[in-house]
């Protein structure tokens, strides 16, 4: 598996809405500013399905990010399978006035593993950077 973090400052709340809330997720689910989430859709419950689709902004590229979550610890932690089968698992951990995010997910075959964890870091960065301004 490869391994993502970051730590937010915010509450713990403020953190799982910004995760989870399609509505959010759409402001930072994408690796860098030439690229958006155009839509997202989330089912937050043992056997429900979520969906983002990832799209350049030049309209050259985009792609569905889905999978059906298999467990969910409210304010602890997420799992999911993607719908290639690759696992992913997401942890929340308060730590006074902030909170970790850690993301493990099993790499796919296309792209080196470095590039993949750049990737998702990428867009963990994004997700810092508007929690902590997101009112």
């Amino acid at each position: 598996m490869i391994t993502v973090a970051t730590t937010v400052q915010a509450t713990l709340e403020k953190v799982w809405d910004c995760w989870t809330n399609p509505s959010h997720i759409v402001n930072w689910n994408f690796a860098s500013d030439d690229w958006c989430t155009s839509k997202a859709t989330n089912e937050l419950r043992v056997g429900g399905k979520f969906s983002s689709t990832m799209a350049a902004k030049d309209n050259s590229m985009a792609f569905d990010f889905d999978g059906t979550y298999t467990k969910v610890g409210t304010l602890k932690c997420i799992e999911y399978v993607l719908a290639d089968d690759r696992k992913v698992i997401i942890t929340f951990e308060q730590n006074g006035d902030k909170v970790t995010v850690i993301e493990s997910f099993d790499p796919e075959k296309e792209n080196t593993l470095e590039l993949q964890k750049m990737g998702w870091q990428a867009i963990m960065n994004n997700f810092k950077k508007y929690t902590e301004r997101c009112n």
